[in-house]
């Protein structure tokens, strides 16, 4: 028999594997490090325990204690799943910009979650590190975590997760890029690593509203740099102390759209459901890919898990909301797709009304352009032939110039659905396509309606 004796003991191990589509432009190696295999799905599942335990032997959490952090929840995962086994309480405060998921799945394990609000400095009262350190003093037997400072979060990356990725690319590795926020990861990683080989480099990914770049690359922390972003887990508005910048080579920021849009082509296009800063993580990255070459293994750190994110990144009205999901407008050439290999069909003015019929018939359509001398001079329809005929039945042996109708309207392949609806009426049933080649087809007001549906 082979089992674990809890769910704690499968912390770590994680898979490393391997980004194609998106990196495809990228020389090199591209390998993502999948955190969300994690019991709580995130990597920070490592620390949490690792601070727990610390804190246990050093006597600084007690038993029956109460654990009270600020967390945006993936560390509050980590620390109530610990907390289960253990039997601690567990007291989090969190930021209004966090996914309500987070929430939910924090009191699913029985934590108690205070949310704060975002748009406050830290030193507020009001704060999630404000009311967190408050409440540690109130409430009797407890022990605050303080992920950000806590050197544990750190060393659980240096004994775990460094040696892990070593191990994996056989000591290959020459990049790390990894979403900086407590720098715990980031930090803890490139120490070890940086001790096999001083010349792997560590990139971080920042964001725009936090003080990580600047400061890194002109001691200054700038105040002004500091404004409201959505992009959760990475990016602070002061400097812990698990951020070790010697360690860290070079920030790159990326936009809340930007990361964002790639958290969704992370799972459309690897069919890997990671989450906000695993788009920040590979965003990053392909801002950065000048930097590496065909001998590059570059390893990205995907955090946590998509479904922490369904109400937000994965929302397509929340993105809409925020200005991030630009419908695409579809073309001339989008309606023409499904019968592009088909060539149009076509009537010369001199043929007979019975033709027409004939070849609607045979190819199941319902208008035909007529042409004379290689122009376009006119169209016949199903409408047209039905009131002719019925009108005057010998005038199936009638010529089409004497019964076609004005030529259909030429649009362009790149014109909008929009432009080419525009153009029909009760008058103008369809409109013939010009391509770039040469070639033309028509678009129906059925292959309107099927756009629109």
């Amino acid at each position: 028999m082979k089992y674990f004796n809890n769910v704690l003991e499968t912390i770590g191990n994680t898979p490393l594997v391997k980004i194609n589509r998106i990196a495809r432009d990228i020389p090199g190696l591209v390998l993502a490090k999948i955190e969300s295999t994690n019991p709580g799905n995130s990597i920070k599942d490592r620390m949490a325990l690792k601070m727990i335990e610390d804190a246990e032997r050093d006597g600084r959490l007690k038993p029956g204690g109460t654990i009270i952090e600020g967390t945006s929840g993936n560390t509050g995962m980590g620390l109530a799943i610990a907390a289960v086994i253990k039997g601690y309480k567990c007291i989090f405060t969190s930021t209004d910009k966090q996914s309500k998921e987070k929430f939910d799945a924090l009191r699913a394990f029985g934590a108690e979650v205070i949310v704060c609000p975002t748009n406050v400095d830290p030193e507020d009262p009001r704060s999630y590190y404000s009311v967190s350190s408050r409440l540690v003093k109130e409430v009797p037997n407890s022990w605050k975590a303080n992920q950000y400072d806590n050197p544990s979060n750190a060393q659980a990356h240096y004994e775990t997760t460094g040696p892990e990725i070593w191990e994996q690319t056989g000591g290959t590795i020459t990049d790390l890029v990894v979403g900086v926020g407590t720098g715990g990861t980031i930090c803890g990683v490139a120490r070890y690593l940086k001790e096999k080989n001083s010349s792997i480099r560590i990139w971080g990914i920042d964001t725009y509203g936090s003080v990580f770049k600047k400061y890194k690359e002109t001691g200054i922390f700038d105040k002004n740099e500091i404004y409201p972003y959505i992009t959760e887990g990475i990016g602070e508005d002061f400097l812990p102390e698990n951020v070790d910048f010697s360690l860290i080579d070079h920030f790159e920021k990326v936009t809340d759209k930007d990361a964002a849009l790639m958290t969704r082509r992370i799972a459309r296009e690897e069919g890997i459901f990671a989450g906000n800063s695993a788009g920040s993580a590979m965003a990053g990255l392909m801002q950065l890919k000048d930097r590496f070459n065909q001998n590059s293994v570059v390893v990205v750190i995907f955090h946590d898990h998509g479904t922490r994110y369904l109400g937000k990144m994965f929302n397509d009205e929340w993105m809409r909301d925020r200005g991030f999901l630009q419908e695409e407008k579809k073309t001339a050439r989008d309606l023409i797709a499904g019968h592009l290999e088909h060539p149009l069909v076509t009537i010369g003015s001199g043929e007979l009304v019975s033709h027409a019929i004939d070849k609607m018939k045979k190819f199941n359509i319902s208008q035909i352009p007529v042409v004379k001398d290689g122009l376009m001079v006119g169209f016949v329809d199903e409408t047209q032939l039905y009131q002719c005929i019925v009108e005057d039945r010998s005038r199936v042996e009638d010529r089409i110039e004497n019964v076609m109708g004005p030529a259909l309207p030429v649009v362009h392949e790149h014109d909008t659905l929009e432009s080419i609806s525009a153009r029909m009426n009760r008058d103008v049933p369809a409109v013939i396509v010009q391509l770039a080649n040469g070639k033309k087809h028509i678009i129906t007001k059925y292959d309107v309606i099927g756009a629109l549906r």
